[in-house]
């Protein structure tokens, strides 16, 4: 299992002990964000697991501020009532390389130039 070796890993991704990928995420249990511990999830993991973004907004007892939360799961992006989320993204740039993640604004920028740009800090 070489995917992702062959190209850069994502900025917070590590291998585990099989060889896979995995990506730190926060526990959500009954609307309330566990702030203190990461947990690693395998893409197989969370393929089916209810994520919310990093950046949604989040008291400082870890509980979400708004009811409805713009989520993430099997390639949608649902809108999920608080109690429905499973876990919750560690930073916004966690789906990209070192190098994407340097260039600012990235996601207004255009993807050919974006990735030409990621390629040119390797």
């Amino acid at each position: 299992p070489n995917i992702g070796l062959i190209s850069t890993l994502c900025v917070h991704a590590k291998i585990n002990e099989m060889g896979f990928i995995e990506t730190p995420y926060r526990k959500v249990d009954d609307g309330k964000v566990n702030l203190n511990e990461l947990t690693y999830l395998s893409a197989e993991e969370e393929d089916t697991a209810k994520i919310a973004q990093s950046n949604v907004a989040v008291n400082a007892d870890g509980s979400f501020v708004e009811d409805r939360i713009v989520s993430r799961q099997t390639g949608d992006f649902p809108i999920l009532e608080k109690n429905e989320v499973e876990w919750m993204d560690v930073a916004p740039n966690q789906i990209v390389g070192l190098s994407a993640s340097l260039i600012p604004f990235l996601e207004h920028d255009d993807a050919n130039r974006a990735l030409m740009g990621s390629n040119m800090q390797r």
